[in-house]
């Protein structure tokens, strides 16, 4: 800065004087916020943009840390979902929300169901816990995951994973076949438009 700048800015700076402090408003201790509140919060907070992710954070029931949470869609086999909830399907993809807050767990599964989709996996294992590491000792992870998982339809059914695999603290996935696997199917089976190829 040169001597006429310095000048100048002095100059036009004369006049000015610290902001007076003495009518500032003193904030007292807001109790917790409504549900209602914390709804119109988040809904503000994502802003006005179209978000594809339309899994809800608020009005979550709690379900009990040891509650075996369970789904079936109409049209699945029993043989099917008594395979799944003993763990006999191999699982093909892993999700860890340990550690994660509610917000970054609705992202992450969201996040995952998309890509299991785009890869044709038919099996997978979500990890959430059973609320033990916060402080109010409540399974807030697991019941969000609850409530969330039937709002995606390609996932045809879900069950508590066995102990091997987190006990009650997981859930085993069963995702609806692609169409590209429904074709690969037909193909290996030797059907076409589901008629039998002569």
């Amino acid at each position: 800065m040169t001597d006429d700048d310095l000048k100048l800015f002095q100059q036009e700076m004369a006049d000015v004087r610290p902001i007076d402090h003495s009518g500032r408003a003193v904030l007292t201790h807001r109790e917790a916020p409504t549900p209602g509140q914390l709804y119109r919060r988040e809904s503000a907070q994502r802003g006005t943009g179209f978000d594809e992710n339309q899994l809800p954070t608020a009005f979550v029931e709690f379900v009990h840390p040891e509650a075996v949470i369970s789904f079936k869609r109409g049209g699945i086999q029993n043989g099917v979902f008594r395979k799944l909830r003993q763990g006999g399907y191999a699982v093909e993809a892993m999700l860890d929300l340990h550690g994660l807050t509610v917000e970054q767990a609705r992202h992450e599964v969201f996040r995952f169901i998309r890509d299991c989709v785009r890869h044709d996996v038919r099996s997978a294992l979500i990890s959430h816990g059973k609320g033990r590491g916060n402080k109010e000792q409540k399974p807030l992870l697991k019941s969000c995951v609850a409530r969330w998982l039937p709002m995606f339809p390609e996932i045809m059914a879900f069950h508590s994973a066995q102990k091997w695999h987190g006990g009650t603290g997981a859930v085993y996935l069963l995702l609806r076949k692609s169409e590209k696997e429904k074709e690969r199917t037909r193909e290996r089976l030797g059907l076409s438009s589901g008629k039998p190829v002569p």
